[in-house]
């Protein structure tokens, strides 16, 4: 196969719906020797897998709608513009960028080494698990998968159990559409994910929760596995007292509303000068009502909760005496409405830690340069969005505050944009991937350096007498 000929599908393999700890070897071994026969070196065999799951999103894109509505009552259109368009965005920037991402990066180092030449060769890092949550229970988990693809790895795709009919899905997907000694699924619940921790991977690439992050983190360690982690945390939205409130309503209630909060860089608070404070609250409960109506529950497009444990963990964060929009919820539905909280305080429960559903807190500040103690009360946030038409107030917020990536004027797009690599700092996580991000994030980046036969320098070697150091510094500096 290192002709650049695809391996045939299996029948049985692919999907290992248990926690068997010689099925799950079994998978990794072939895999490894798959791996070590070069077959996934060429540039044709990767373009072609990629092309294969393009095509399988295609074929399988009413069956993963109909998954997302079962798990989280996402509307085809939602499906698609959050799930499956944004795949397939990605594989046809991976195909066309593929050439050029495997191309060695040469360079002509400085005189002290000449004659030379250097090289930035990428290499496939091997065997991958990759660890997806349940909030785009498919998105995030062949999203990364493309990247683990073009850089010529094999990978086993673990996605979350709490999305079950996504994750059924998904395996089915996978297992349609490569063989498994290339790209396997394994699904199943705790016990599945423990076990395959269990063992040495070349990299582990996890998406979800900081508390899960760090039991990832402890197993990759020992190992000394490679590690992606793609958390989370509180992340903030500033609004100024410059900004178009108008469009920072709009923005702020769509970034924050879609997939009803389930987001990991949905706006979870918002940070807005006094001056503008009651503008933007009667702008954002208009622009609720003109994306869902005046009944949410009976929008297309307004998701449901995941499950019973995360509504009921949601509905205790609800302060009755403070909802200036929503609060409404029911049970057997799993539906909390788009809510919006005034009057919050720092040590209410809903700034305690990260929302993950349809509850907006707001908090009223003096200026601008206030949110920076607000916002250093926690951990490094995944995203931070600020409206502003103030572009020195632009600068200074961008270089105080450390956090993963974010948006001026905007919420969320950034994860969109191939452009720019999306990951987390500090605790919201480590490293990054989308479009080229992704190729080097499954990659590992060997320095070469070549002498040339032609010229032997002997400045290089001893005896180093003062005449031959001081020609050294010179070159040197």
């Amino acid at each position: 196969m290192a002709d650049g000929t695809s391996p045939a599908p299996g029948a049985s393999t692919r999907v290992v719906p248990d926690t068997d700890k010689s099925r799950i070897e079994e998978i990794r071994a072939a895999q490894r020797a798959f791996f070590k026969s070069g077959a996934t070196l060429p540039h044709a065999f990767r373009e072609e897998q990629l092309r294969a799951l393009y095509s399988a999103l295609d074929k399988f894109e009413t069956k993963i709608a109909d998954a997302l509505y079962e798990d989280l009552r996402k509307s085809p259109s939602q499906a698609y513009l959050t799930e499956t368009g944004l795949v397939k965005s990605d594989c046809k920037r991976a195909i066309k960028r593929l050439p050029e991402w495997m191309k060695p990066q040469r360079h002509v180092p400085g005189i002290a080494l000449a004659p030379a030449i250097s090289q930035q060769i990428p290499q496939p890092l091997g065997l991958n698990l990759i660890i997806a949550p349940w909030n785009y229970p498919v998105q995030l988990s062949l999203a990364p998968l493309i990247g683990a693809i073009a850089a010529g790895n094999v990978a086993v795709v673990k996605p979350s159990e709490v999305a079950a009919a996504s994750s059924e899905v998904t395996a089915e997907l996978i297992a349609a559409t490569f063989a498994p000694e290339f790209v396997a699924c394994v699904t199943g619940g705790i016990e599945t994910s423990t076990r395959l921790l269990e063992p040495r991977w070349d990299h582990v690439f996890f998406t979800g929760g900081t508390a899960v992050g760090r039991i990832i983190a402890k197993a990759a360690a020992e190992h000394l596995s490679r590690l992606t982690l793609e958390l989370g945390g509180k992340s903030p939205t500033i609004v100024s007292a410059t900004a178009d409130l108008e469009i920072a309503a709009k923005r702020i209630v769509f970034g924050k509303f879609t997939n009803a909060g389930q987001t990991c860089i949905a706006p979870d608070y918002v940070l807005v000068e006094r001056a503008v404070h009651d503008g933007l609250m009667s702008r954002m409960t208009e622009a609720i009502a003109d994306f869902y109506g005046r009944d949410p529950q009976r929008a297309e497009d307004y998701g449901r909760i995941i499950s019973d444990r995360h509504f009921q963990r949601l509905v205790e964060l609800i302060d009755e005496d403070k909802v200036a929009v929503g609060g409404q919820t029911d049970p057997a539905d799993r539906y909390i409405a788009p809510t919006i909280l005034r009057d919050v305080t720092l040590d209410d429960a809903v700034m305690q830690e990260e929302i993950f559903g349809p509850i907006l807190p707001v908090i009223p500040i003096d200026s601008v340069d206030d949110a920076y103690e607000i916002i250093d009360r926690h951990p490094n946030p995944l995203a931070l969005y600020l409206f502003t038409k103030d572009s020195e107030e632009e600068k200074r917020v961008l270089e105080r505050v450390s956090f993963g990536g974010g948006c001026i004027n905007q919420t969320v797009v950034q994860f969109a944009d191939h452009n720019v690599p999306f990951g987390g700092v500090g605790q919201s996580g480590t490293g990054a991937y989308h479009g080229d991000a992704s190729f080097w994030q499954f990659s590992h980046v060997k320095g070469v350096v070549k002498g040339a036969n032609v010229m032997d320098m002997s400045l290089r070697y001893p005896p180093f007498d003062a005449k031959k150091m001081g020609l050294i510094r010179r070159v040197i500096g």
